[in-house]
This record gives structure tokens, C-alpha cells and sequence, in this order.
């Protein structure tokens, strides 16, 4: 059965039905957004190089433990996932003062910190996705303690991996957001959902420091898909 309307639509991606109730449709658009879409745009290879990019690093760390929603690849912009419901808390990784850490502290961009820093968000387009504490997450009942503890350590370990793999192909993670959720077919399994992409990672070049990644759309320094096409190649590379 053909749905005519995607079940959910957001400011990078639309979700359709599929003739399994346990598997989506994961449409990547080539819509930019910035500053909560207060500032749009729209690049003609953004969603297959986002599409391409994500499956690439699921299937890393995927090979490394790390469970995701992918199913498979359909064509450029399209795979199907697992469907999951969405835990409304995204989780931040920091590796070094950048963007709103440093809007936040004043503290100067690209210092390293001497661990990673955890952050968790209230995912909520209409409040700004805000800041929220362990104590937040327990009392607006957002997840359990057994499940916080999970998600810390599973962004942790993607830190791990993903630090090292995104140095092999001569680029620092610096920082990145995650999102997670229960498989609806098996609600004990927590999973990482969503993309992990130049849009949700800021990615920049080990020798010469330049971005490569969404702050070139938002700081409008030019050239965006061109470097997210360096990504991609560099992952190609790195990966054979």
C-alpha cells in the first residue's frame, strides 16, 4: 500500500509507512534549517550525501556493537528503518568548545576538554530544544535512570569509535548530537535512530582546521555541499 502523506515530517526528514508495521520509510530531504529553522535553505545533493554519509558510519558502528534503526539502503535519499519511539531526550557529546557551549561559557572556540561532556536536551522544536539535567529527565518523566545511564554510555562509546575513525580520515569530531529509541517491537532494545551526519557533527579538518560541516550554512562561510562531499569521500576512503 502506497501512502500518499508521510507519517512525520521534520525540518531534514520525512517518515513513511511501509506494508510492515515494524519498518518506516526514512526520507532525507535536501532542506537546510539553522537556529531552530530560523534560518532555511535548500541544496539540490544535500539529502544523498546526508542518506549516503549516515548509512556509512551506522555500518561502522554497527560492526562495532553499537545497535542502530537501519534496516537497508533503498536508493539516494531513501532507507528503511526500524520504527522506533523516539525518546524525547537527544544527547550531546562535546570533545571541544564550539558553538553554543562557548555562547553559553564565553570560553574561546577549539579548546579541548579534558574528557568528553555530556549534555542532554529537551527534544522540543517549540521550547528550542533546551538544555535539561538528570533531574528534569526524572521528573518530566523523559526516561528512567537505567535508561540514562545507557544512553551516557552509548555516547560514550560512540565518541570512542567515531573520535578515531573521523581521525583516520584526517578530521577531529568535535562535537555531535544523538538520538535514540525503543524498537516498537521490542521496547527493551534502545537504539540509535535519526542520521549522524555533517548536520548533527561538527567536523573539522586535523591539519587545517576548517569546517566541514553545517556551520558553514550557518555562519555563512560558503561552499557547504562541497565539504560535505569531502567528507563523504574521506569516509569512502577510509572504509575502501
Amino acid at each position: 500500500m502506497i501512502c500518499m502523506e508521510p507519517l512525520y515530517e521534520g525540518k531534514a526528514k520525512r517518515l513513511w509507512a511501509t506494508e510492515d508495521p515494524n519498518v518506516l520509510r526514512m526520507e532525507f530531504k535536501n532542506d537546510a534549517t539553522a537556529y531552530n529553522g530560523e534560518k532555511k535553505a535548500q541544496f539540490e545533493s544535500k539529502g544523498r550525501l546526508n542518506n549516503t554519509i549516515s548509512n556509512l558510519i551506522y555500518g561502522v558502528l554497527e560492526k562495532e556493537g553499537v545497535p542502530t534503526h537501519l534496516i537497508r539502503n533503498i536508493d539516494d535519499t531513501n532507507v528503511e528503518v526500524h520504527k522506533v519511539e523516539i525518546l524525547m531526550v537527544e544527547v550531546i557529546v562535546r570533545n571541544l568548545s564550539a558553538g553554543s557551549f562557548c555562547k553559553r561559557t564565553g570560553m574561546e572556540e577549539g579548546i579541548p576538554f579534558g574528557q568528553p561532556i555530556i549534555e542532554f536536551s529537551y527534544k522540543s522544536d517549540e521550547l528550542g530544544d533546551p538544555l535539561i539535567n538528570d533531574d528534569y529527565i526524572r521528573e518530566m518523566k523523559l526516561a528512567s535512570a537505567e535508561d540514562l545511564a545507557h544512553l551516557r554510555g552509548s555516547a560514550l562509546k560512540v565518541n570512542e569509535i567515531l573520535g578515531n575513525f573521523f581521525a583516520e580520515c584526517g578530521l577531529k569530531l568535535v562535537d555531535f548530537k544523538l538520538e535514540f529509541g525503543r524498537l516498537v517491537k521490542d521496547p527493551s532494545q534502545i537504539v540509535l535512530a535519526d542520521e549522524i551526519s555533517p548536520d548533527g557533527c561538527r567536523l573539522w579538518d586535523l591539519n587545517t582546521g576548517e569546517k566541514m560541516d553545517k556551520d558553514r550554512f550557518r555562519r555563512d562561510l560558503g561552499n557547504v555541499m562541497e565539504a560535505y562531499e569531502e567528507v563523504l569521500q574521506r569516509v569512502k576512503a577510509k572504509l575502501g
